[in-house]
């Protein structure tokens, strides 16, 4: 049984499928049709094979036999035979000529002609059982990508010659005006326009919890609005939206192999030739060294141990294990390239972050406000922010959010001091905002105190007299701490944080986390030569954790490049390895859990084929297995690591 290629065009959502056709019709119950004929030839072998069974074990009608009794297990053959024996025949002309469809088709063809009939018939229905119950698995897995194309939005209303009119969202160009009603999905990215909105990014990031923007801010295609009609200016196309972007990945993920996975395949083409001869050898080589030979005896041995020699449990279970990590990993908001990055993520055992926007939220806020006795803080602050009104940078930004009491002052004859802040007038005041660097320059004298603060200060002079400052951090993001406690529980051995800020914010951020080494104020290519060191050092894998556009090639050149998906820019995802959607770093150790647990299957798997493989092939060589174990150390051993595979669906790593 081969893995078939998930090919997205195949997981229609519901939505699409009932409304394919403009006839009216609803299409649930042509799938209900559908699904019930690729049940009815299994049922209709079984039926006959245990009607055959039954007659022959009771002898029950006296001319059930003979041409009859060929003819009554060739009918109930054909149904589930047919189809192997044609895929085997279309492999062959393909230059496929020792495949699982060849084995089975010989093994029960060869049953026949030694008078085998019910178990020629049981080991093809066994093995058509064994693709329903393949097909019923991938289905499964297949859930949470399906779960994906059904929050792909269908429509867009655009803003055009002052009405809004639904259109294709594929039309629909950046800089445009899209209205989205309650419940509707979010058909591009955009700009939030109205005062507040109320999302449900379940299926962008694996968060449950509703996401409230507010004006300004970023809104993602696939998101569901789940409170009053919002508007949104559009800043993306749509192949180049966040839901489009997941919907590729995951895509491309499904076709990229692990080495195990490709391991299995070639040895597969190599071990089933290897198997053929063999069969071979065991029909016809006892003839020269047994004494009581008898041919059909041999070949009834031989015929065997073709069937249990059949790699489909290896073939199937192996790439619907890693099948189920991807999906299993897609619904905790992560997303791997390929299932190689799922082998390689067990193997990581130092782990290397950048700070801000990966453990840090990447927002300034005013983490201290001193100000002198001869202002109340209230004054204090409307001096400073009057003064940053001016000013565009981050850090004014984060002052201006600062709520003071009162009426806002005006600041007048504002000039930037190149390098060390701002000069301007307020309430006939001289005020002086910036760095220690424009107090001195400027005769104003600054408490020592301020020389041991690690995090970025804005002073304030009013009238040449110090006034007071104001302490600006990054916020660590809530799960940051936990984080690192759940990735050291996972066994890396060693954390590091590299930074492009400054050396004494870093190490500070590094000790309140607990993380082993950290080093501040690095520049792209320096940050690269870090990561490239270690790597360089004996049993060591790296994974690198980070956001934005300067952390691209250190992804690139980590064993794991791993992207915040949320805030990170285009760049840092396209590089990255493995995309955490929601931004929460605490997901990395669920990622590393999550691959851990895909290769523990995928390795029982492997192991439960081949050790019940190997104990049926000696008894089936010395004559002490008949087919039916032949049956289950094929099919049997198949439908358990198929089993043992689907358990990834329902295992929970939080």
């Amino acid at each position: 049984m081969r893995k078939k290629k998930v090919n997205l065009r195949d997981l229609k959502p519901d939505s699409e499928k009932e409304h394919s056709h403009d006839d009216g019709h609803n299409h649930n119950s042509t799938e209900s049709v559908s699904r019930l004929k690729t049940y009815i030839p299994a049922i209709i072998s079984f039926i006959m094979l245990i009607v055959g069974i039954t007659i022959d074990y009771f002898d029950a009608l006296p001319f059930f036999e003979g041409w009859v009794r060929i003819i009554w297990y060739t009918i109930a053959y054909i149904p589930v035979g047919f189809p192997v024996i044609s895929e085997g025949w279309n492999s062959i002309k393909n230059g496929e000529f020792f495949t699982e469809f060849f084995l089975m088709s010989i093994a029960t063809l060869g049953a026949f002609a030694i008078g085998e009939y019910p178990e020629g018939v049981a080991v093809m229905l066994f093995y058509a059982v064994g693709e329903l119950f393949q097909h019923a698995a991938v289905n499964r897995a297949k859930g949470n990508i399906k779960a994906l194309l059904d929050v792909r939005p269908n429509e867009a209303l655009v803003n055009r010659n002052d009405d809004f009119i639904s259109v294709n969202p594929e039309t629909v160009e950046i800089g445009e005006k899209i209205q989205v009603r309650v419940g509707e999905k979010v058909p591009l990215d955009g700009i939030l326009l109205s005062d507040k909105g109320s999302f449900n990014t379940a299926a962008l990031t694996g968060e449950s919890k509703p996401d409230t923007v507010q004006k300004g801010a970023s809104v993602f295609a696939g998101s569901i609005n789940l409170d009053g009609v919002v508007e949104i200016e559009t800043t993306k196309e749509f192949k180049n939206s966040s839901i489009a972007r997941i919907l590729d990945m995951v895509q491309n993920a499904t076709a990229r192999k692990s080495k195990t996975e490709l391991f299995i395949r070639k040895f597969a083409r190599i071990y089933t030739p290897i198997v053929v001869f063999l069969a071979i050898g065991l029909t016809l080589l006892p003839y020269f060294f047994v004494d009581d030979y008898v041919f059909r005896d041999w070949l009834y041995r031989a015929l065997i141990f073709l069937v249990i020699s059949c790699p489909c449990a290896l073939v199937i279970s192996i790439p619907l294990g890693y099948f189920g990590g991807l999906g299993a990993a897609s619904r905790n908001g992560i997303l791997f390239k390929g299932a190689s990055f799922l082998d390689t993520m067990t193997k990581v055992n130092s782990m290397v972050m950048d700070k801000t926007g990966t453990v840090t939220k990447g927002v300034f806020k005013i983490k201290e406000v001193v100000n002198d006795s001869a202002y109340e803080k209230a004054d204090f602050m409307k001096y400073l922010m009057a003064m940053e009104e001016q000013s565009t940078h981050p850090i004014a930004k984060a002052i201006m959010e600062y709520k003071a009491e009162g009426a806002d002052y005006d600041a007048s004859e504002v000039s930037e001091i190149a390098g060390k802040g701002l000069k301007g007038t307020v309430n006939g005041k001289t005020v002086l905002v910036g760095n220690k660097a424009l107090m001195t320059s400027n005769a104003i004298a600054v408490p020592s105190e301020t020389d041991i603060i690690v995090e970025s200060i804005v002073m304030v002079g009013i009238e040449g007299k110090f006034a007071g400052y104001v302490t600006i951090a990054d916020e660590l993001k809530e799960d940051a701490q936990q984080a690192i406690k759940e990735i050291r529980k996972s066994g890396i051995s060693k954390i590091i944080m590299l930074s492009g800020d400054k050396d004494s914010i870093t190490q500070q951020v590094a000790k309140e986390l607990g993380i082993d080494w950290a080093k501040g104020g690095l520049l792209p290519e320096y940050k690269l030569n870090e990561v490239e060191k270690l790597k360089a050092q004996p049993d060591t894998k790296v994974a690198f954790i980070g956001d934005g556009i300067n952390d691209a090639p250190v992804l690139a050149a980590s064993d794991v490049g791993i992207a915040m998906g949320g805030l990170g820019s285009d760049v840092a995802i396209e590089t990255a390895d493995v995309i955490i959607q929601n931004d929460q770093p605490s997901r990395i150790a669920r990622a590393i859990k999550i691959g851990r647990s895909t290769r523990r299957i995928v390795w029982q798997n492997i192991a439960l084929a081949f050790g019940i493989k190997i104990i049926v092939l000696i008894l089936g060589a010395g004559g002490l297995a008949t087919m039916w174990e032949a049956v289950f150390a094929d099919v049997g051993v198949a439908l358990l690591a198929i089993l043992n595979a689907v358990r990834l669906q329902r295992m929970n790593w939080s």
